[in-house]
């Protein structure tokens, strides 16, 4: 089984630029926008240790997290030597996953419908099993798991706060978790814009709880005692931490766009730039948004995808077998521990 159990039948429509142009300016897109500039507010001067409302929804989602992390364990990845590539052993948790999904909204009180939708969302979230990667549009997925809940008034705006410290900070972790157990490989990312090989939303988040810090500039990530004084209170700090302790040489090299935001004057631009940037280089590109699906909860608009042949966009590593490998791969799979490794 490689898809989720269209429960809620999920369809791509963003086939075409075309059809990318009328999605920027649907409903969709700007619910899409909205919720993130919502959550992106909620953590504005706010550190990860920041005392936040945990609804009944929110705790419940924890659980879902923790329950899928709880699979890892369950599946081992497969021995492969020096392999730095995308480990098989995903494959059985995926499908575990994708078994399970629909009965883990079990505890939302939604129609049969709409937890098949929030099932396919969940599921997609944690990447791609047949080219075993991940990449920012699953990231995106998850975003809109959380958006649905709040369509179907699972959670509100007193949840936003909880939703970015303790829920999304959780699922970056079993992220993490996943990207070196299975060595999962970035998915469209690498090369692209210079921040992460897999994530955009931490640095989104993360650069917002910064906003007017006393101290703190954007330089600050250059200096090693403040990435080891602060990475536990801020995600951008942590972003930075574990690229670091995954690869070698300066940011310069492997992650120049992070190198260039940091001579940013205030948290302020950088915020606003990445917030520009999402839109422009997640929900604004076919490479990434020619697989995202569509449902009742979030809904195509009716001129998308009536197209009789897609007009199929290749990204670098993006669905086309251009493998990338993965940083934390290059260890060896009987190694316990990473070890830092020269970028290349």
């Amino acid at each position: 089984m490689t898809q989720p159990t269209s429960h809620g039948h999920l369809h791509k429509k963003i086939l075409t630029s075309k059809d990318l142009e009328i999605f920027k300016g649907s409903e969709t897109y700007f619910q899409i926008s909205s919720f993130l500039e919502e959550l992106n507010e909620s953590v504005k001067d706010k550190g990860n240790r920041t005392d936040c409302y945990f609804s009944k929804t929110t705790t419940e989602i924890n659980r879902i997290l923790q329950h899928i992390e709880d699979l890892v364990g369950k599946h081992p990845p497969e021995k492969v030597g020096l392999s730095r590539f995308g480990n098989t052993g995903f494959h059985g948790f995926y499908d575990e996953l994708n078994s399970i999904s629909f009965s883990l909204q079990s505890p939302f009180s939604v129609s049969e419908s709409a937890k098949g939708e929030l099932s396919e969302y969940l599921a997609y979230s944690f990447g791609n099993r047949t080219r075993i990667d991940y990449g920012s549009g699953h990231e995106l997925n998850f975003l809109c798991y959380l958006l649905c809940l709040r369509q179907l008034d699972q959670i509100c705006s007193a949840d936003n706060t909880a939703l970015v410290l303790g829920i999304f900070t959780k699922y970056l972790s079993l992220m993490r978790l996943l990207q070196q157990t299975y060595w999962l490989e970035p998915a469209g990312s690498h090369g692209v814009w210079g921040l992460d090989d897999y994530h955009f939303l931490p640095f989104v988040f993360g650069s917002s709880q910064l906003r007017g810090h006393k101290y703190l500039r954007p330089k600050s990530i250059h200096d090693p005692l403040v990435i080891e004084a602060y990475a536990k209170e801020y995600i951008y700090i942590d972003c930075i931490s574990f690229i670091n302790s995954i690869k070698s040489a300066s940011l310069r090299w492997h992650s120049p766009m992070l190198d260039d935001i940091s001579a940013a004057k205030s948290w302020e631009k950088v915020n606003s730039g990445m917030i520009k940037m999402y839109r422009a280089e997640v929900l604004g590109k076919l490479p990434v948004m020619q697989h995202f699906r569509f449902g009742e909860l979030l809904k195509a608009n009716e001129n998308m995808g009536i197209e009789q042949e897609a007009e199929h966009v290749h990204g670098w590593g993006d669905c086309c077998g251009i493998k990338v490998p993965s940083a934390v791969a290059a260890k060896k799979a009987e190694e316990p521990r990473l070890r830092r490794l020269p970028f290349d």
